[in-house]
């Protein structure tokens, strides 16, 4: 089953509704007019159920089939958010709001949950309930989290979930999936030492918060080259070391640390987080100084179920020929990972051709990936529960 001839037709509307969605980008839980689009767009639709207000912003609606003879319910989720960057794309639709753009392709997930949408409710050639889910806040705001903990799996008995991100650097339209751990635990900490400042030209009258510093940072590699099992990833990465002091002539008296751990299992999430609560203060213990961890639990490891992997895989192949099976793990992290957690699932990438990649003032989502990406969504749906 090649991508579905109405997706084809819909490609230049759903393009119209995503360049609107890049124009006017919102960030975290701040995706009012984004709601209001996607709640009208499903109205418009004829959905049989529409609910705002799941997860703070999130939308969710509610598609029956012809019949609903299986008793089946699935769940198709896309993100909403945007990203506190500044665009430089020169697109004559590029953002309208500075400082925040959609570099990561939400966009292109909306339009794109937004068109399988329209042609379930036209066709409804399949027996269950489709629930389709538009999430707020996956950039840094939990925001799968919040709509689950609304209580959104049981409310609608949604008993499997699916959700797709585009892939810069993939070609347009194949797609890339694997079993098991695919994004990785998103881990931040603040380690703050303190030693005693001074005169630069004096360092033996302090105690130098800064060699204790770049002991720490050297001794927090040793946690994946000396305390984790090789074949299980993690990642430790500081990412800004800032002093008490500016001038090139004083000893600070403190600097901190900030930085992420990435892990993909259970197992290294723990081991990594006892392992630098455990070396800072040592390590600035054995200079005379001290140390503070501040833990800031991020994302869990993302986890796509077998089964579900499987047959995601055959519909994606069926769209588009061309499927990956055992895609690279990613130790970038994606909040999908609350909906995986409590309900069977996959997650997918969808190929966004040789584009910049996301996060990047540059990037922008391809939109010859809007055939395929709905018709994989809607092809899940009609092959689930195909109708009675």
């Amino acid at each position: 089953m090649p991508v579905k001839n109405r997706f084809a037709e819909l490609q230049p509307e759903i393009t119209a509704w995503r360049r609107d969605l890049h124009e006017n980008p919102e960030i975290l839980f701040e995706t009012h007019r984004t709601a209001q689009v996607v709640a009208d767009k499903l109205a418009e639709f004829g959905c049989d159920e529409i609910v705002t207000g799941i997860g703070r912003t999130g939308v969710v609606g509610v598609i029956k089939g012809k019949t609903d003879s299986s008793g089946k319910v699935i769940g198709l989720r896309a993100d909403m958010d945007a990203l506190p960057i500044h665009e430089q794309t020169g697109l004559e639709y590029a953002s309208k709001t500075p400082g925040a753009m959609h570099a990561c392709g939400h966009d292109g997930h909306t339009a794109m949950l937004l068109g399988a949408a329209k042609y379930l409710s036209e066709t409804r050639n399949f027996d269950g309930t489709v629930v389709v889910i538009f999430q707020p806040a996956e950039e840094g705001g939990g925001g799968g989290r919040e709509m689950c903990e609304d209580g959104m799996m049981d409310r609608w008995n949604i008993q499997e979930v699916y959700g797709m991100h585009n892939w810069p650097g993939q070609p347009v339209g194949s797609f890339a999936i694997r079993p098991g751990a695919f994004f990785a635990a998103t881990d931040q900490f603040e380690i703050t030492i303190h030693g005693k400042g001074g005169h630069g030209a004096k360092p033996h009258q302090t105690i130098d918060p800064v060699i204790i510093a770049a002991q720490v940072v050297q001794a927090m590699q040793t946690i994946a080259s000396r305390n984790s099992d090789p074949a299980d990833q993690i990642v430790v990465s500081v990412t800004s070391i800032e002093s008490s002091s500016k001038a090139f002539n004083v000893i600070p008296a403190r600097v901190t640390l900030r930085g992420t751990m990435r892990t993909m299992s259970k197992e290294n999430r723990a081991l990594g987080e006892e392992r630098i609560k455990a070396i800072a203060p040592a390590t600035a213990s054995a200079f005379g100084g001290t140390a503070e961890v501040r833990w800031i639990p991020g994302y869990p490891s993302m986890v796509n179920s077998e089964a579900q992997t499987a047959f995601a895989a055959d519909v994606a192949e069926a769209v588009s020929g061309a499927c990956e099976r055992d895609a690279p793990i990613t130790m970038g992290g994606e909040d999908f990972a609350y909906m995986l957690e409590e309900r069977p699932g996959a997650y997918i990438l969808v190929g966004n051709g040789d584009t910049a990649d996301v996060h990047n003032p540059e990037y922008n989502f391809n939109d010859e990936a809007i055939p395929a990406g709905c018709s994989w969504w809607a092809e899940i749906v009609e092959r689930r529960m195909p109708a009675a």
